[in-house]
């Protein structure tokens, strides 16, 4: 299993945080993944994220590809909201920057205030969002290219500059319910499996995904990347505390968002953290943490993204959760 650390708890942060100090602490945490020998660093996209201020991914990945030459970098944007032939151009680019190392996460969007802020129908993201990402594949791909959609048209246009791999970097589409689940699998795409649903839930749609893929024969990859939070301390109790000052209140921020109305009927955040936190999230001493992320790897997990940094903790504990998690729990998972 490769191994990726998420960025976006650093990424987002409280009002007031001094955001040129906090780039250079996220220099400095993805160097020290580098050095400790993680394969790639994350970072996810939203707009107008209050309670929390964000670092947007495109830029902001571009850059930090400087400082990490040769790790692997996972950018997910909100597909609905962007135009093609831009998508295309700036996907293009990081993956020139980074050496061909780019994977394009995909999501399509929950929060209604992105969707009206950018003067989009939410009710036509489903179709917004697999037009962009056709004509993006075919200016990665083809040489002219025209094209008359219910959104965007193109007339006889070729984009110059490809992508480094080929066809085109790796597309995930990150879902969470079902049915966006076996639209991916239709159409051949890896499914980028969410943080935010319990672990019988995850299964479950695990199956759905091979099942529809080998139904439609589209080609789907059998092994999976997926993102989980992990919080690890030498004590179990230490570990549930202190994770609960911190992914407490990023989860009621998410509810606040309506991330939980995104999931499947079968899986809901909870209010109170123990509960919100079972077969949810990865947390506890070394040896739980490592009992937790077989369990997903032997689901057929390739790639496994950890968020092990949250808004308002300091450098140092993260650094030091990092740390733990590298000596303790990845030799028996990677």
């Amino acid at each position: 299993m490769k191994l990726g650390v998420s960025l976006s708890g650093m990424c987002q942060q409280p009002v007031g945080t001094d955001m040129i100090q906090n780039f250079k602490n996220i220099v400095t945490y993805a160097k020290k993944a580098q050095e400790l020998g993680f394969d790639l660093v994350y970072q996810g996209q939203h707009y107008l994220t209050h309670p929390y201020q964000q670092l947007q991914t495109i830029p902001l990945l571009s850059r930090l590809s400087a400082e990490i030459e040769g790790m692997g970098i996972i950018g997910t944007l909100v597909i609905p909201l962007h135009q093609p032939v831009d998508l295309a151009e700036r996907v293009a680019t990081i993956d020139v920057l980074t050496g061909g190392k780019f994977h394009l996460g995909c999501a399509l969007g929950y929060r209604d205030q992105e969707y009206d802020s950018f003067g989009i129908d939410p009710k036509k993201r489903v179709a917004r969002f697999l037009e962009c990402l056709d004509i993006a594949q075919k200016l990665w791909t083809q040489g002219k290219v025209t094209y008359d959609g219910n959104f965007f048209q193109l007339n006889d246009v070729e984009a110059m500059l490809k992508p480094i791999q080929k066809p085109h970097p790796p597309i995930w589409i990150a879902a969470n319910h079902d049915n966006a689940i076996k639209r991916a699998a239709r159409r051949g795409y890896s499914w980028y499996v969410n943080p935010h649903a319990g672990y019988g839930t995850i299964k479950r749609q695990i199956e759905l995904y091979h099942e529809t893929a080998e139904n439609a024969d589209s080609g789907a990859p059998k092994k999976l990347p997926i993102m989980r939070e992990v919080f690890v301390h030498d004590d179990r109790q230490t570990a549930f505390s202190e994770a609960n000052k911190y992914l407490g209140g990023k989860y009621e921020a998410y509810s606040q968002w309506g991330q939980d109305k995104a999931l499947p009927e079968d899986d809901e955040f909870s209010d109170e953290f123990v509960e919100l936190a079972k077969d949810r999230f990865v947390i506890g001493n070394p040896e739980d943490c490592v009992q937790d992320l077989l369990k997903y790897k032997e689901l057929g997990m390739e790639y496994g993204i950890f968020r092990m940094m949250y808004p308002g903790m300091s450098l140092n504990s993260g650094l030091q959760l990092l740390e733990t998690f590298a000596s303790k729990v990845m030799p028996h998972i990677k």
